[in-house]
């Protein structure tokens, strides 16, 4: 999963957010236009689908690795 636009704060941060009550130490990552944003974002997002498909070519070479190969076909 990504977390592209959500913040991520220290713990000092998230400690003053404890008497924050305004909400104004709230800060996201921005961008200088929307457009740009949704472009980042999507990029991010697609870069996870491609994380979570190699991870899963890789379990799949694993385990086809370790099955047992039947020679008793015809």
């Amino acid at each position: 999963m990504s977390d592209f636009l959500f913040a991520r704060p220290s713990f000092w941060e998230g400690l003053g957010r404890l008497i924050d009550f305004g909400g104004t130490l709230t800060e996201f990552n921005s961008s200088p236009s929307g457009p740009q944003a949704d472009r980042l974002a999507l990029e991010q997002d697609w870069r996870m689908v491609g994380n979570d498909l190699r991870a899963a070519m890789g379990v799949y070479e694993v385990t086809i690795k370790a099955e047992p190969v039947n020679t008793d076909r015809p």
